[in-house]
């Protein structure tokens, strides 16, 4: 016998994602990011336990990035975090912010 949990209107399981403010210091980088020709599309997934921002070069590729938001690790490591191409955290942290200076140093670069 297989058990279920039934649908249930108005009983949809939790979902993490990125507010308002977040989504808007994520954008300002990805939009100098992409007039320095670094950056070309993004997708945005929002799961049960985790949000995460892809960043690509080309729309067709595996991200380059991506960012990611937990909540769970709020208390621990600190909930948002830069995943590198081959799945390296290259940042960890509590301040989005702070954490995305890992990629604002790649701008930096690019624009030189």
């Amino acid at each position: 016998m297989e058990t279920t949990t039934p649908f249930r209107p108005g009983h949809l399981p939790e979902q993490v994602a990125f507010d308002r403010k977040e989504l808007g210091v994520i954008l300002t980088l990805y939009g100098r990011m992409v007039a320095a020709g670094e950056w070309r599309d993004y997708g945005i997934s929002c799961l049960r336990e985790v949000a995460v921002f892809s960043i690509f070069r080309r729309t067709a590729e595996s991200p380059l990035y991506k960012i990611e938001k937990r909540p769970k690790l709020r208390h621990k490591q600190g909930m948002y975090c830069v995943i590198g191409m081959d799945g390296q955290i290259l940042k960890r942290g509590q301040d989005l912010k702070a954490v995305l200076r890992v990629l604002e140093r790649k701008l930096i670069r690019a624009v030189e």
